[in-house]
């Protein structure tokens, strides 16, 4: 793939892998046949030989540190050489069974084959309405949940393309006409949000309406936070209704007649589809 694309990657927190999971004789494979398991593992393959390649040479340099005493890198070499023979039997990283230091110490190696995967199965529009019935898929599902702690979803390229020229009334047509609700990108936003474990909440005002992504399990001060760091500081409560409630209500009014407009304090866990108004002393 290239050392400027593999050093590219090396910073996100996630990769998604597009697979070729239809047939068309009109677009040829260059491997000249359709086997997503096969263009799995030469991708796989490359990303963990060049783990091996970069922990060898982390290696060498670590050892100097750890002579003198530094524990950061005594940690990290007897990670490294717990990993080194789990990536020559072509495993990911990701797989190792690793406490809690190790896990810290992972993440300062920046393995590839440490971060989380999601497999994209790119399929004929066709298939797009029931992808159980495609074999592909379904191969590549049974991989992702048995070799690499992965997660999968359904997209069609080829939709999608279509869809880029259609306004949101004729693509929502479009869509209904080959059996789905929404796009694929859209699940694959989803999917991805599920993979980092993120999750959004919205705040309104008469000006305008916007999402703010954070991490599950984060409380009510620290979600302030996402927007501003005097908000988290200064935070004392926030007034929240969950989106379905609200378009149930219809309005914020009718949400509190209803009894699901609340009065939430540092304690509470929010929660996807979260719609607040923070109070906090400036």
């Amino acid at each position: 793939m290239g050392n400027k694309f593999l050093a590219n990657i090396r910073e996100v927190d996630a990769i998604v892998h597009v697979v070729r999971c239809f047939e068309d004789e009109d677009i040829i494979h260059n491997m000249g046949s359709i086997d997503p398991l096969r263009d799995i593992d030469i991708i796989h393959t490359e990303l963990v030989l060049s783990d091996i390649s970069s922990l060898e040479s982390q290696k060498e340099k670590l050892v100097k540190k750890a002579r003198s005493g530094d524990k950061e890198a005594v940690e990290s070499i007897s990670l490294i050489e717990r990993l080194l023979p789990h990536l020559n039997d072509n495993k990911p990283a990701i797989t190792l069974s690793m406490n809690e230091d190790e896990q810290i110490a992972l993440k300062r190696l920046c393995l590839l084959s440490a971060k989380k995967v999601l497999y994209a199965c790119n399929v004929s529009e066709d298939d797009l309405a029931d992808p159980s019935n495609n074999p592909y898929v379904k191969k590549v599902e049974q991989f992702a949940q048995e070799n690499h702690n992965a997660e999968t979803c359904v997209i069609s390229a080829s939709v999608e393309s279509e869809l880029i020229d259609f306004d949101e009334t004729e693509a929502k047509e479009f869509l209904e006409s080959l059996g789905v609700s929404d796009s694929g990108v859209s699940l694959l936003i989803r999917s991805t949000y599920k993979l980092l474990g993120l999750a959004s909440y919205f705040t309104a005002g008469e000006k305008e309406v916007r999402a703010w992504t954070f991490k599950i399990g984060m409380k009510a001060p620290q979600c302030a936070g996402v927007i501003h760091t005097d908000f988290e500081h200064g935070f004392i409560k926030a007034e929240v209704v969950s989106y379905d409630d609200l378009i149930e209500a219809g309005s914020v009014l009718h949400a509190k007649e209803a009894g699901k407009y609340r009065l939430e304090g540092k304690e509470y866990v929010f929660q996807d589809g979260d719609v607040t108004l923070f109070r906090f002393n400036n």
